[in-house]
């Protein structure tokens, strides 16, 4: 009888993954990521120093912000890459929890592989997560308060969420004084929580407590020569225009000249075309013109003798934020004068921030613009307290469009787990063992809060557990001395919806990974030639 030759489906170059190996690939891929930024989680976290390769070789960053480190390392594994995806999609609607979301993902699927281990089928697993995640969110918007309608209590919960986000941060040491700073800028958007708003500024020397934070908006450049350097009332026109000397553009243009005169002819009338322009911007009635690109000396000149004055080179981000705080428009062309719409704002100066010497707008249209000027011994420090700002300022936001708040410390996640394992031993057959593995992930958040702290985990989750069944639903670990406290007293306060978006993300991503049974690599395509040859 003949023997058969295997069948070749997939193209050469092309590799497959089936089963119990395409699984235990991704298990062991997305448990990899977790337990790489699991030691950053919580107020005592570690953080990480990351070196940059390549263009920017040198580029040293230090962080513990989960969606920072993992945007940053380069991940080949398919499950790590959707759990990279999954913290970056977190640090986009809530800014906070980045660091939660991928180890609570991480530890999920560490439960499952034991389950699958025991020869649980991944779908019944799947029933009692998705089971396990509704009653984890039902008991959690059950255990909310809400002092929304009470504006000295929000104010209250405002801050002990800022204090409570930037613990975990650099900025822990003075997270009393950068907590009232950043509720300050927030509550100046009057619920708009349009978060472009408030400019930071980073400016090296001093100390982290020199930070401040200021009305209206700076910008990081300076005055052109020889003009104001103080305008009142100002009409300012925002640009996006090349303001060197208007020469053709075209790669490759040569022009010939059979003399001097005649180049000097060529100056002449390129000088000429940018009076035209210069003339042009001013007819629009301006005493203030900033552009995104460079302005040469000799537009310069004639701003000057216009009295305008003209801002040069201000980068994209800033010349956006400017727009919007003035209320002007960023325009390209100058023949319609009638169609622009002029920004405005009462005072422009310059201003010293250190050594460094910046422009001031007061009295913007835009009144709940702020700029936060942020100081420090080194660039790493300032990088890291504007991502710290950043978070808190996301959350803040967050919570004032959704007022409804909990309890950090681990209290929300054992609340949950609690909750979990009392549906659990309510319910028959397989699903109830996924259910108790769901709660075992929720309640691994507080052991390695604990465990990063230097602290006995096994003794004060224990504790926790009890407590929480009890009915104390405001237990949690009181991270400053080690032990069980009450976290309402504390005031260890988060935002609802960060911890909302949690659970859901990382349950899904979780779920979505366990339903993986194959894993493909397409073959490469291969270059062809201009003969049309591979």
């Amino acid at each position: 009888m003949a023997s058969l030759n295997p069948v070749h489906v997939l193209r050469g170059g092309a590799e497959e993954e089936k089963a119990e190996i395409a699984r235990l690939s991704s298990f062991v891929g997305a448990i990899a990521i977790g337990d790489l930024v699991k030691s950053t989680l919580g107020p005592k976290g570690m953080d990480k120093i990351l070196i940059s390769v390549g263009r920017s070789e040198g580029k040293v960053e230090v962080t513990n912000d989960g969606a920072t480190i993992l945007k940053n390392i380069g991940v080949d594994n398919p499950a790590a890459k959707v759990l990279v995806n999954m913290s970056c999609v977190q640090d986009d609607e809530v800014g906070d929890g980045t660091t939660s979301v991928t180890v609570l993902a991480s530890e999920l699927l560490k439960e499952a592989e034991k389950l699958v281990g025991m020869k649980l089928h991944p779908q019944n697993i799947i029933a009692g997560w998705r089971r396990a995640t509704d009653i984890a969110r039902k008991a959690l918007a059950g255990s909310t308060v809400n002092h929304g309608s009470d504006p000295d209590k929000f104010r209250n919960d405002l801050m002990n969420i800022a204090r409570t986000t930037l613990g975990s941060k650099i900025l822990a040491q003075h997270k009393d004084f950068f907590a009232e700073l950043a509720v300050n800028a927030v509550l100046r958007l009057k619920s708009s929580g349009n978060l472009q708003a408030i400019q930071v500024l980073k400016v090296q020397g001093k100390t982290l407590r020199d930070s401040f934070l200021d009305e209206g908006f700076i910008l990081n450049k300076k005055i052109g020569v020889h003009q104001p350097k103080r305008m009142e009332n100002a009409q300012i026109l925002i640009a996006n225009t090349p303001m060197d000397t208007d020469k053709i553009k075209v790669f490759g243009s040569r022009v010939k000249a059979d003399s001097t005169a005649r180049v000097a002819e060529l100056e002449v009338a390129e000088k000429e075309k940018m009076k035209d322009k210069v003339e042009k911007i001013v007819k629009h009635g301006i005493n203030v013109f900033i552009n995104r690109q460079l302005i040469y000396n000799y537009p310069e000149q004639l701003f000057a003798d216009a009295g305008v004055m003209a801002i040069e080179h201000a980068d994209f981000d800033g010349i956006e934020r400017l727009a919007l705080v003035t209320g002007g428009e960023i325009v390209s062309t100058f023949d319609h004068p009638e169609l622009v719409k002029l920004g405005s704002c009462k005072v422009i100066e310059e201003v010293f921030i250190g050594e460094e010497k910046m422009i001031k707008f007061s009295g913007v249209p835009l009144g709940e613009a702020c700029t936060v000027v942020l100081r420090g011994a080194t660039q790493q420090i300032l990088d890291e307290a504007e991502r710290s700002l950043h978070d808190a300022l996301c959350v803040l936001t967050s919570t004032i469009k959704e007022t409804r708040t909990v309890f950090g410390g681990g209290c929300s996640e054992t609340l949950m787990a609690v909750a979990v394992l009392e549906e659990a031993a309510r319910t028959p057959g397989k699903e109830a063992v996924a259910m108790e593995a769901y709660a075992r992930a929720l309640l691994q958040l507080p052991t390695i809060i604990a465990d990063n702290g230097g602290y006995d985990s096994a003794l004060l989750v224990s504790q926790l557990r009890a407590g929480h069944t009890q009915g104390q639903n405001r237990l949690g670990i009181n991270m400053l001395d080690g032990t069980v406290g009450n976290m309402e007293e504390l005031g260890i306060t988060e935002s609802f919806m960060v911890k909302q978006q949690m659970v859901a993300s990382a349950s899904e991503a979780a779920e979505m990974i366990l339903r993986v049974d194959d894993i493909i690599k397409a073959a490469p395509r291969k270059r062809v030639d201009d003969r049309g040859h591979c």
